[in-house]
């Protein structure tokens, strides 16, 4: 990697990746686009920065010639929550959107990265120790997508040779930018309604297993995916990935350790919770951590001392 372009830069994931590449790389080597403008605002100041649709073929083929990118890291989608409320929309943007960048990284001999999910799975899957390879029969729009992004990928790297890298990251836990409609987001939304209210409503019922993976971790999974030896990759796109598997309860009390007068309650959403009873409790990750070295630091202790301790400092200073 180079020259790096990201879209969906703006988003919980982009946000992370974008701040720890333009560290590595400069300011200038990482060139963000997304469909707005109105967060982060000092990432768009940092460097470049267009606003852009990802489907926008001849604007992002303006974007990768003006800047010579040799990498995508396409992070433009639509996730599970708020993919059901407009699954036409999701199918567009998840999956036109993709096929758009694959295009365009065949074109000019981009290296591409398109995060899958653990939303690839559905209710027929094994529900512990999911293997890499295995049935998936996701029941939601955002997981059909997923499924379909993984396979269009295969595509292009087996017909095309486009370099097509990827992971099936869990639900992703982080503090520098809101959620953005992912059926995990309770986990984030815990750790602020636990510090300013000191009780949170929660929309997953109590013991329900989901895998989780802290941001830093997620953020090291991806540049070390890009950086690895593409011979020793078996399957390129979508590796399983965790780091913890937990459920409400398990969250809610690890908080209470260090906030005792915290309460959690419970008011189900039958969405959410629908397609959380279709994902897997936990992922066998093995074959990443094989094939290029996938190692996670941070477990569910470690996490949410580290989570509290940083949207206390945010909150503080707002």
């Amino acid at each position: 990697m180079k020259n790096i372009l990201i879209t969906g830069a703006l988003g919980q994931l982009g946000s992370e990746i974008a701040l720890a590449l333009r560290a590595i790389y400069s300011n200038q080597n990482v060139v963000l686009v997304d469909i707005r403008n109105d967060i982060n605002k000092q990432l768009i100041i940092d460097g470049p920065f267009y606003i852009s649709d990802c489907r926008d073929r001849e604007k992002i083929i303006q974007i990768v010639k003006k800047h010579n990118i040799d990498t995508i890291i396409h992070l433009a989608a639509i996730l599970s929550a708020r993919g059901e409320m407009d699954p036409p929309h999701a199918w567009d943007i998840n999956i036109n959107g993709l096929t758009t960048i694959l295009e365009i990284a065949k074109e000019f001999n981009c290296s591409l990265f398109t995060p899958s999910s653990i939303g690839a799975f559905g209710s027929s899957t094994p529900k512990d120790n999911t293997p890499q390879v295995t049935i998936q029969r996701p029941s939601s729009i955002y997981g059909i997508t997923k499924v379909a992004g993984e396979l269009l990928c295969d595509y292009y790297y087996n017909k095309y040779n486009v370099d097509t890298r990827g992971v099936r990251f869990p639900g992703l836990i982080s503090y520098l930018t809101p959620p953005g409609g992912g059926t995990t987001d309770y986990a984030i939304e815990i750790f602020y309604e636990a510090l300013r209210n000191k009780r949170y409503v929660c929309p997953i019922q109590a013991d329900t297993y989901m895998d989780m993976l802290y941001i830093s971790d997620a953020v090291q999974a991806v540049i070390d995916l890009m950086n690895a030896d593409p011979n020793k990759l078996k399957h390129r796109n979508a590796y399983n990935i965790t780091a913890m598997s937990f459920s409400p309860r398990m969250i809610a009390n690890e908080i209470k350790k260090h906030i005792p007068e915290f309460e959690i309650v419970y008011e189900i959403d039958p969405v959410k919770q629908r397609i959380a009873d279709s994902w897997p409790n936990k992922l066998d990750d093995s074959e990443a951590r094989e094939q290029w070295g996938y190692n996670p630091v941070y477990d569910l202790e470690k996490m949410v001392y580290d989570m509290l301790d940083k949207i206390s400092r945010r909150l503080c200073c707002a």
